[in-house]
Parts: structure tokens; C-alpha cells; sequence
């Protein structure tokens, strides 16, 4: 068993391929299956420690949803990011824009105002997340897969603005 990278994360823990995975879920598998593979209970085996390790890659790409639906689309037979980096139409100028007013409310020092900028990105990241979670209920038609691919890859632009956005806790403005 190789590396997890290359396995169907879903598959490995014995889940539905799905987006709807509860947390618990994923730990159950995930740890009813290292239990099961753990090398004192496999007697020695050599190979144990790298199945340990693919589940436990496994348990962290289904632990995310984002990551989740990527693994879903790779699952699918969906372009990859490399393969297709398309936005959704008018993204990029909107982005653009915020980013702009952001960056103007990081200098200000202004907390309300990025605050603000936070929360409008969360509700966008979730409006990307439900957008994907519609278009899988649709199936697997060759369209619906770019349609997912080009939601994923504006949710991850999402992703990468949260993670430079300012907390707002003492001091990081």
C-alpha cells in the first residue's frame, strides 16, 4: 500500500464518497482502521507503519471539506487544479476589489472594517463550499466536473485570503 497521496481517501477508510461526512464518521473509520493495521496487531509486518500513514493522510484530507471535495472530483475523474485554474465569471475583478478595500483597512488599522472583510469572506468560502456540494447532488457529467473544478479553485482563493487576513486580536492590525 503505497502513500495515501495516490489512494482514493474515501476508499481507504471504507466512507461513501461523498461531501456530507460527519467528523465522527471520518475518526471512526479512521480509527477503527488503525487499530486494525497497528503494528502490534499485525505482528511485525514491515509495511504496517506506511498503512498507518496512509490512513492517517486519508483521515486528513476528508478531515477538511475543502480537501474532501477535491479528492471527491480527483474521485470523479475531474481536472485537477493544474489541469484547469478557470474563476467563476466576475471573480477575479471581484476579488480585485476586495482585496483593495482590505488591504486599505489592514493599513488604516481599522478592526471593525476587517473584521467586516473576514466575516464577507467566510460567507463567500461557505457560499463556494454549498455551491460544490449542489453540483455533486448533479452527477458526473464532463460540465458539472469543470463546473466543481472552477468552484474549487475560487473557494482555495477564498482559503488563502482568510489565512492572511487579520485575526483582529490584540495587536495583529
Amino acid at each position: 500500500m503505497a502513500s495515501g497521496v495516490h489512494e482514493n481517501p474515501f476508499m481507504l477508510l471504507g466512507l461513501p464518497q461523498t461531501m456530507d461526512l460527519s467528523a465522527e464518521q471520518i475518526e471512526a473509520a479512521a480509527l477503527e482502521l488503525s487499530a486494525r493495521l497497528h503494528p502490534d496487531a499485525v505482528g511485525g509486518d514491515p509495511e504496517a507503519e506506511a498503512r498507518l500513514a496512509a490512513v492517517n493522510d486519508a483521515r486528513s484530507v476528508l478531515a477538511s471539506p475543502e480537501s474532501r471535495a477535491i479528492a471527491l472530483l480527483a474521485a470523479a475523474g475531474g481536472p485537477s487544479a493544474s489541469e484547469d485554474r478557470s474563476l467563476p465569471a466576475g471573480f477575479l475583478m471581484e476579488m480585485m476589489q476586495v482585496r483593495e478595500a482590505l488591504d486599505e483597512a489592514v493599513a488604516r488599522k481599522d478592526a471593525g472594517e476587517v473584521s467586516t472583510w473576514r466575516a464577507w469572506a467566510l460567507r463567500k468560502r461557505d457560499s463556494h463550499a454549498a455551491r460544490v456540494r449542489e453540483l455533486f447532488l448533479k452527477g458526473g457529467e464532463r460540465d458539472v466536473l469543470v463546473d466543481i473544478r472552477r468552484e474549487l479553485n475560487a473557494w482555495r482563493y477564498i482559503e488563502r485570503m482568510l489565512d492572511q487576513i487579520p485575526d483582529g486580536g490584540a495587536g495583529s492590525i
